[in-house]
């Protein structure tokens, strides 16, 4: 089994409440909103952490962006959902939030021809002319990755950081079945 490191860059979290949230009221009482309905029908709210954004939909749906791990995830989506009891909106005590995917990025020790991992493995596609890297969309899985010559990889669409190191363990097998050393 390889070991490599695993950063997390971004995860994607869904909270429902399950109650209307009346957004004109939320953006008027709260500081880093932004609320444009016609282009886009959700307010957009900032906690102040780079790259960290909500965006709370008047259906009581809110979305999570820009989050290092599941847990600041969790946190911001809890802040989010303190700011909308603030404005006497009755939030529920508990509610669900799901993982909807994460992005993550690792590095393989060594470099190899993109070439002869693409010929050699199902799933993968590599056009040079289009992309620099090779995509290998994991077999019966949403998770997809990019794999660079120099051993970058970039893994999205997995759900949890063991998600992630199973996908990553499954190219690395695949690419020695292939006889490309990884």
């Amino acid at each position: 089994m390889v070991d490599l490191p695993i950063r997390v860059e971004n995860v994607v979290a869904v909270a429902l409440l399950g109650v209307d949230v009346p957004l004109d009221k939320l953006v008027s009482q709260a500081d880093n909103a932004n609320y444009e309905p016609e282009p886009f029908s959700g307010l957009v709210f900032r906690t102040g952490e780079k790259g960290v954004a909500s965006l709370i939909f008047s259906s009581g749906k809110i979305v999570c962006t820009g989050a290092k791990s599941i847990e600041h995830a969790k946190e911001v989506l809890r802040t989010v959902v303190d700011k909308i009891g603030e404005i006497g909106v009755k939030v529920p005590a508990a509610y669900p939030i799901e993982i909807e995917s994460m992005v993550a990025s690792s590095r393989l020790d060594s470099e190899f021809s993109l070439h002869d991992v693409a010929s050699s493995m199902e799933s993968a596609e590599y056009d040079p002319a289009r992309f620099p890297g090779l995509i290998y969309n994991v077999p019966d899985s949403s998770i997809s990755m990019m794999l660079f010559a120099d051993g970058r990889i970039l893994c999205s669409g997995a759900r949890s950081e063991q998600g992630i190191k199973d996908a990553i363990m499954q190219l690395v097998a695949g690419m020695k079945k292939a006889g490309v050393h990884a």
